[in-house]
């Protein structure tokens, strides 16, 4: 039998199975149970959430020989010709390539025909908003009044370009970016299933890379696992993807300690020379920027929702207790500026370079109540240089 990749071994076959999702998840369930499913729905979110996946679910779901129920059971005939896509009452349709009047006009054809034996006939639409115009109103008077039983599902990343027509008549459903913690979550259990040693911080380094997307994240972790046979290691992960190692970061915030520019500019030049992207560099400097607040903060490393081993966890509160939080806020609007130059720089290194520079040269910043501190002391101030005023009565005494 030929490898299967994660995104497909590990497609969610239940309601249960989708992650991050519940707030649809939920409500289709007491749809079906309650007899209250629509004859029309838009799914929209962005790429690898499960938009598809889910459609296929509730295919199944109301298609299953023991149902319609929530809980499709996987092993009737139903079941196995929908998930295998040999069922003729569940049909799928690429918008992007199947987006002209006339490929509308042939669904709408199709649709009279009777069911070859299912509950419902379905059909789902992806990337609906590739049709045109023309399309889009054909489609209207089957949407608006659509023969018994058929039921459509509408499946798109921008949902601004379907037109308003077309929402009025359907459900619409928001697919949320998965969050970080519950990716790399989902992955941990994947690897415990597959027999994978792995090191939670790596998997939260995938979980980030894929922002927001369970596809893309399998499919990382599936390249990643191809790399790292013995085991998933941060350092490997890093190396795979192509993101910095957090040493290079804590060099250059340790420069920026002890004012010395030469180690932020070798960073930048050893970065260079080892093929990383500059863009891909300030987007995990701005990531480990983060951390360091969040550590900083009281009580926001809870919210943080990261797992750091004890001896990462002690190294990071002794580096970001030596900064205060304005030099940390400022460090990250430093960095947040860098990212937005680079898109439109002719000459991104020295766009990098002059940031990690402001940063070195920048003056600690110091909280009022420390100025009041140091103005109600005796003896001079530490923060402020001594200040001797001559008045204009003991210039003309003199």
């Amino acid at each position: 039998m030929s490898y299967q990749v994660f995104a497909r071994k590990w497609r969610p076959q239940t309601f249960d199975d989708v992650v991050g999702q519940e707030h649809i998840t939920s409500t289709l369930r007491r749809a079906i149970e309650k007899n209250r499913v629509a004859h029309a729905y838009i799914f929209t979110g962005t790429r690898g959430v499960g938009k598809t996946t889910t459609a296929r679910i509730l295919s199944r779901a109301l298609n299953c020989e023991k149902g319609p129920t929530p809980d499709p059971c996987g092993e009737c005939e139903s079941c196995k010709s929908i998930l295998s896509g040999s069922n003729f009452d569940v049909v799928e349709i690429d918008g992007a390539s199947n987006n002209s009047v006339d490929d509308i006009r042939s669904l709408r054809d199709n649709i009279g025909y009777t069911s070859m034996g299912g509950k419902y006939r379905i059909f789902l639409i992806d990337e609906v908003h590739m049709l045109t115009k023309a399309a889009f109103n054909a489609l209207l008077k089957t949407l608006e009044e659509p023969p018994p039983n058929v039921i459509f599902i509408l499946a798109t990343t921008e949902p601004q370009k379907i037109p308003d027509t077309i929402h009025s008549r359907c459900q619409r459903y928001d697919f949320r970016r998965i969050s970080a913690e519950q990716i790399a979550g989902q992955l941990e259990k994947i690897c415990k299933s597959e027999n994978i040693v792995y090191e939670k911080n790596g998997l939260l380094v995938v979980a980030r890379k894929a922002d927001g997307s369970m596809r893309d994240s399998l499919s990382l972790l599936d390249q990643v696992y191809a790399f790292c046979r013995d085991g998933i290691k941060e350092k490997d992960i890093r190396s795979v993807l192509g993101l910095v190692e957090n040493e290079i970061y804590r060099d250059i915030v340790e420069s920026v300690l002890e004012k010395n520019p030469l180690v932020a500019l070798r960073s930048v030049e050893d970065i260079l020379n080892r093929g990383f992207d500059l863009s891909e560099f300030i987007t995990g400097f701005q990531e480990f920027l983060r951390d360091m607040l969040l550590f900083r903060l009281p009580g926001a490393r809870a919210t943080a929702g990261e797992e750091l081993s004890p001896e990462a966890t002690a190294a990071m509160d002794n580096l970001c207790n030596r900064f205060s939080e304005g030099d940390l806020l400022r460090m990250v609007e430093l960095i947040r500026q860098t990212e937005a130059s680079l898109r439109w720089s002719s000459f991104p290194r020295f766009a990098v370079e002059s940031a990690l520079l402001k940063m070195v040269y920048m003056d600690s910043s110091v909280s009022v109540q420390q100025l009041i501190a140091s103005l109600g002391s005796g003896g001079g101030s530490p923060l402020l240089p001594e200040i001797h005023l001559t008045t204009s009565v003991d210039s003309k005494k003199k």
